[in-house]
């Protein structure tokens, strides 16, 4: 089924929506969230701010827009490395690190996104549904953790081991997965994900400066340690050059 061509009007619309993003988006990094405006933005672009209410009709649609561009470029960098692998191990440990490079790389749109819980950004849609882009990223470690697990398992917590309150939590969790799996599965995919953004939060944040001038090091170490909870701790390599 081919898709009928854009008219003329909808090319200049959508030209128009992505200078906004990236006029927004470079606003981020050099104004950070605070400067974000549409006013602003309508200013840096030629136009009037009445203009760009008919593209966006708040702030927060706009910086809701921009989150979800934001988690598709990340997404589509994690996919890149991952596809770039030949087994397994080794998609783990790069899109580990591909995720660490994308936040060092873009500290500014790192903090937007993952903050944007705090901004009111998460809400749940209207319809019911979920965000596709972040079931998307999701997806990218779901995916690995669910393989690896059917296919080498690791050791993992029985369920009369996990404290019922969270055990409770993980299963409402768990039915998201691809397919079922052990809450075990569920609890050690949770740990790895605190321990791996906990770390490159840090880092992005400069709080680890207090000890560390280069943070690579520890990060490579808490690889190391998450692939032995995960059973391919002997299968580490190091990043390349």
């Amino acid at each position: 089924m081919t898709t009928a061509p854009l008219t003329r009007r909808e090319r200049l619309r959508a030209e128009t929506v992505e200078e906004i993003q990236t006029t927004a988006r470079r606003m981020l990094v050099s104004d950070g969230y605070d400067g974000l405006s549409l006013r602003a933005i309508a200013r840096a672009m030629g136009m009037s701010a009445p203009a760009l209410y008919r593209y966006y009709a708040s702030r927060e649609e706009l910086i809701s827009a921009l989150v979800d561009e934001l988690k598709i470029e990340l997404t589509t960098a994690l996919e890149t490395v991952r596809d770039a692998q030949p087994d397994l191990v080794g998609k783990l440990l790069e899109c580990s690190r591909e995720f660490r490079r994308w936040a060092m790389a873009h500290p500014a749109e790192f903090t937007l996104v993952f903050t944007s819980s705090a901004i009111g950004l998460d809400r749940p849609r209207e319809d019911g549904s979920v965000d596709p882009t972040g079931e998307r990223f999701g997806n990218v470690f779901g995916e690995l953790i669910t393989e690896l697990y059917l296919t080498r398992p690791f050791p993992i917590l029985a369920d009369d081991e996990i404290d019922t309150l969270l055990k409770d939590q993980l299963q409402e969790w768990n039915d998201c997965f691809p397919q079922p799996l052990p809450l075990g599965v569920t609890h050690a995919f949770l740990t790895c994900w605190i321990r791996l953004y906990g770390t490159v939060s840090m880092e992005v944040f400069g709080q680890l400066k207090f000890a560390l001038s280069d943070a690579g090091p520890m990060f490579e170490a808490e690889l190391r340690s998450l692939g032995a909870m995960l059973g391919f701790g002997g299968e580490y390599r190091p990043p390349s050059a």
